[in-house]
């Protein structure tokens, strides 16, 4: 019996486990792997393959039994997920359903979750902008928070080594607080777009109008024809599952990688209920798991872990994981684990008529959505009543109808009469809010999820400074639409929106460079626990206002390469 035992104890380990299969935790899988590792990845959803679990990715709009909307009876019953601009009929499968994992909200929030095999990287917006010094200086600067402990320099060539690998489109437009990349082609604005772009420069100083940056393949290099992806068809459907892997995700990029390495165990069904610390060797030694489908408890052992459950889940996992050197968390000495949560504020948005362009119109889709405003408020100096500032999305359509009119042979006629009507260009804004310790998450005392595991509570809010800049990005946007002669200029200020439809969580487990002020250090490392790293949004010091998921990948790539190295050493 000790012998099988030994043997089942030999099974279960690992040299790295990853808790999560999403953006980072693919790229985690693939730089572990890729190292020599025999890597356990941990997923608590069902698995999803590549092109063949992507069942609705060539339907026609006719083969949806609703024609893609979802039944009044689904949103009625799945109040916070229906607020979410891609749960429709196409893709509502690769979204959890508010019963399957509740939570408390002490205040408003929309947590949003994907539960399977790569995660939420099957349904993110691809847009990828990386960061600069005046984000990383962003805290230090301004005073909230507390400072980063890397600087641009420090990740600039890991950002170079994701994206020649995922495949970023866009153009080199020297801008110093949106850093250039390693771009394939990026994709043309259209002529009111591109018209709006030469405005802006010519009318202000330091703004601009730029195409916008995303993780789809316009030209393949050979790297991503290796991994068995082509270019981008520019179907913009991109939340089925994209049969042509043209844009990037854990299913078609990372995690096959990985598995041709023969290093990777995939685990599906697979909810972590805490990381095993041994008070004796003092470091984690494994992940303690509930098999989804038998209620199993099994642990599983490592060198080294990786938590990339994303952000949310992230902390839960690590605020429950208690034991008698961490009672209040998994490397919670600091007392800020599942404190300073922050997110992007997508709180208005702007839409106006264009006059002239008549002569003009589109031809297909444009995968990145069109244009993209930098950050340009407090950036060199502070020059508002608000900290920080916020970037803007941009694009420009013309309108087109027919006439429903007639009856039999000539309604049918009227209907193919396709008329195009006027152009109209819109922008949403999205903003950086602040980290507050009045932003958090924690374990509920009482109330547990179906695996036993204590419910989330979860208090998050806006504030003043959100106000104030969200008034300036209306007052500015107008006035720069109005400047172009854009006319019927409408603003839409969201009130009542909660917190979290961004899908853009971030902190509660920070890096730092006080143990004291922090969980993590500049390695992306628990202060007090050396041998687990945090490289998904939880790790965040602030929000910025780009899109995020690029620098996740970038710190994942950077700390892995980091481990690795410390393992090699004998210092893990």
């Amino acid at each position: 019996m000790a012998n099988l035992n030994i043997d089942s104890v030999k099974e279960r380990t690992f040299d790295a486990i990853v808790i999560g299969s999403g953006i980072s935790g693919g790229w985690a899988a693939k730089e572990l792997t890729g190292k020599g590792l025999k890597t356990l990845v941990l997923e608590r959803g069902r698995d999803v393959k590549h092109i063949i679990d992507y069942p609705t990715t060539n339907k026609y709009p006719w083969e949806f039994e609703h024609r893609g909307e979802m039944p009044l009876a689904v949103r009625e019953e799945n109040p916070i997920v229906s607020r979410c601009y891609a749960f429709h009929e196409d893709a509502a499968h690769f979204f959890v359903k508010d019963k399957e994992h509740p939570y408390i909200q002490e205040k408003p929030f929309d947590w949003i979750r994907g539960y399977q095999v790569g995660g939420k990287s099957l349904l993110w917006a691809r847009q990828t902008q990386r960061w600069s010094d005046f984000d990383f200086e962003g805290p230090a600067r301004d005073g909230f928070a507390v400072d980063w402990p890397i600087r641009y320099k420090d990740i600039a060539p890991w950002y170079s080594y994701v994206e020649k690998f995922a495949g970023i489109s866009g153009n080199k437009d020297g801008i110093p607080e949106l850093p250039d990349g390693e771009f394939l082609p990026g994709f043309p604005l259209n002529t009111v777009e591109n018209y709006f772009s030469k405005h802006v420069k010519s009318k202000y100083q330091n703004r601009h109008v730029i195409s916008a940056r995303c993780a789809h393949i316009s030209k393949p290099e050979p790297i991503h024809l290796e991994q068995g992806r082509v270019q981008c068809q520019k179907r913009v459907l991109c939340q089925r599952g994209c049969p042509f892997g043209g844009y990037f995700s854990s299913n078609a990029s990372t995690l096959p990688w990985a598995q041709k390495s023969g290093n990777l165990t995939l685990r599906p069904f697979s909810v972590v209920q805490s990381i095993i610390y041994d008070d004796q060797k003092g470091k984690a030694t494994g992940v303690r798991i509930i098999d989804t489908n038998t209620k199993e408890e099994i642990e599983y052992y490592a060198r080294i872990i990786f938590v990339n459950a994303s952000a949310i889940n992230t902390n839960l996992i690590l605020l429950n994981s208690k034991s008698s050197r961490f009672p209040n968390g998994f490397g919670n000495d600091s007392g800020v684990l599942g404190k300073y949560v922050a997110f992007h504020l997508y709180t208005a948005s702007i839409n106006a008529e264009v006059d002239g362009f008549k002569d003009m119109t589109t031809e297909g889709r444009n995968p990145a959505g069109g244009g993209y405003i930098p950050r340009f408020r407090n950036v060199y100096k502070q020059d508002t009543n608000f900290l920080r500032g916020y970037a803007s999305g941009f694009g420009a359509y013309r309108s087109s109808g027919s006439h429903a009119e007639g009856i039999g042979a000539g309604f049918k006629e009227a209907l193919g009469k396709v008329e195009l009507g006027p152009w109209y260009v819109g922008s949403h804004m999205m903003g950086e809010t602040i980290p507050k310790e009045s932003n958090y998450v924690k374990l509920d005392d009482t109330q547990k999820d179906a695996w036993g595991i204590p419910q989330l509570r979860i208090s998050v809010d806006y504030d003043d400074n959100d106000e104030k800049m969200r008034t300036d990005y209306v007052e500015q946007i107008s006035e720069m639409f109005t400047t172009a002669g854009f006319k019927n200029i409408s603003v839409n200020k969201t009130v009542g929106k909660a917190p979290g439809l961004d899908i853009h969580e971030m902190g509660g487990a920070r890096m730092g460079l006080d143990p004291k002020t922090s969980v993590l250090n500049k390695w992306n490392q628990v202060h007090a626990a050396p041998n687990v790293f945090v490289t998904d949004g939880a790790c965040m010091t602030s929000t910025s206002c780009q899109n995020p998921s690029l620098t996740y990948m970038a710190f994942t790539a950077r700390s892995v390469d980091y481990a690795v190295s410390e393992m090699n050493k004998g210092n893990l």
